[in-house]
């Protein structure tokens, strides 16, 4: 885990002041912060009208034309899209990739942040570069793409014939598919969506529109010998190749594993199904009625319920308790088990659990300031920016990333001090 080696004794550390950046520069974007809170960036407009990126107050030594999609890895690498002499390409820590291309985008990073994958087109052609290389084969189009977890394999939704306008016989017999590493799956279908590896790396499901109105998910180019009116997007199982996705029959949507129904209950809607770290459980958000939504934990709908909507679950690391996002009347909050908490809020973002799974956190907007939530309680103090808190690995502290009177801080805060 790579917050055991991060420094969790500095209380405090003033990284840099923003506002210099605000005056020195004529314009400057959103910041963005690396995972352990050492660095804060943002890209910036220099005076001849060219673009950097400014990492806690010092420029790359690289300029171009444009520059987008600025972030950190989960290696803390900082990684964006660049523009140079009408070119794209993706930099790296001030370090550009050696090939270009007509365009670039939906930057993706493997686990431990070392592979680096985008989207691409060369030559009205499209592929998946990754680490600069990209694929041999090129398609007509090539679009959602998948990074493998061990980052040696990409996967994506490619057309693989250029049909005429208004060819519709053409297109009933199939022109997508999926490609891996540039090589694509025997079979094609009408579309393809939502692409999962395995935990493995060595198998790839996705959605599959097999005929006008069947829906299907297909695994390694085979689909489930059962059709269905829709599917939504397929994930695995964390220790076998078990495939769960939502499927939609006549009397509702509900889950299916490896094209066989797992919950007896039907629902309006059911999506963003999730498994516990240790795979013996499984929530969705679902709705058991038009315009209600809430998480169902292994089939059975908590009893609270949310008009406006609920976003998808987290588990804990224990596996035993399960968080999400609620809004209701345009108000937003953390939902724990079934009971959302008491306060309210302008925007809330994901919870996140202590290693030990008896606290959440999470970053929330209240009247133009954000603050950090422990348990639903929030806390004293306010800030004109903020990143999601993580937990030390003993769960004791908070790393608190914020920006506080123009000035960005690196904070190491007890739990009961937020």
């Amino acid at each position: 885990m790579p917050e055991e080696s991060w420094d969790w004794k500095t209380e405090e550390k003033l990284v840099t002041d923003v506002n210099e950046w605000k005056s020195k520069f004529p314009v400057v974007h959103e910041f963005v912060v690396s995972n352990d809170g050492e660095e804060i960036s943002a890209p910036v407009r220099i005076e001849d009208g060219q673009f950097t990126a400014c990492v806690n107050g010092e420029t790359w030594g690289n300029t171009f034309e444009k520059l987008w999609s600025l972030r950190f890895g989960p290696g803390d690498r900082l990684v964006c899209l660049v523009r140079k002499d009408d070119e794209w390409t993706v930099a790296v820590d001030d370090e550009t990739w050696e090939e270009k291309f007509e365009y670039v985008w939906n930057i993706q990073f493997s686990r431990d942040g070392k592979n680096i994958a985008v989207n691409v087109k060369s030559e009205n052609e499209y592929a998946i570069a990754v680490n600069g290389k990209a694929w041999k084969n090129k398609f007509v189009e090539a679009r959602d793409f998948a990074l493998s977890p061990d980052g040696k394999n990409t996967a994506a939704a490619v057309r693989t014939k250029n049909l005429g306008e208004g060819d519709i016989f053409g297109f009933a017999e199939g022109i997508w598919t999926v490609a891996i590493n540039g090589k694509p799956w025997e079979k094609n279908f009408l579309n393809v969506w939502g692409i999962a590896f395995s935990s493995d790396s060595s198998i790839v499901a996705a959605e599959v529109r097999v005929g006008e109105y069947e829906y299907a998910i297909a695994v390694n180019g085979t689909p489930w010998n059962k059709i269905f009116k829709c599917v939504w997007e397929p994930i695995f199982h964390p220790q076998r190749d078990d495939v769960l996705a939502p499927v939609q029959m006549d009397d509702g949507w509900t889950l299916a594993k490896n094209g066989q129904l797992i919950w007896e209950r039907k629902f309006v809607q059911a999506w963003h199904q999730k498994f516990s770290p240790d795979g013996k459980r499984i929530a969705a958000v679902v709705a058991p009625e038009f315009g209600k939504w809430t998480i169902a934990i292994d089939g059975s709908p908590w009893e609270k319920t949310f008009r406006d909507a609920v976003l998808p679950p987290v588990f804990s690391p224990d596996g035993k308790r399960v968080a999400a996002i609620a809004k209701d009347n345009n108000r937003w909050t953390i939902v724990v088990d079934g009971v959302p908490w008491e306060e309210d809020f302008d925007m809330i973002w994901d919870p996140v659990f202590s290693p030990g799974s008896d606290k959440i956190a999470a970053k929330a907007e209240k009247n133009g300031k954000f603050f950090i939530v422990v348990d639903g309680e929030i806390g004293r103090h306010g800030f004109e920016a903020l990143w999601t808190p993580i937990f030390s690995p003993d769960g004791g502290k908070l790393l608190v990333r914020a920006v506080e009177d123009g000035k960005y801080y690196r904070r190491i805060v007890p739990v009961e001090a937020i």
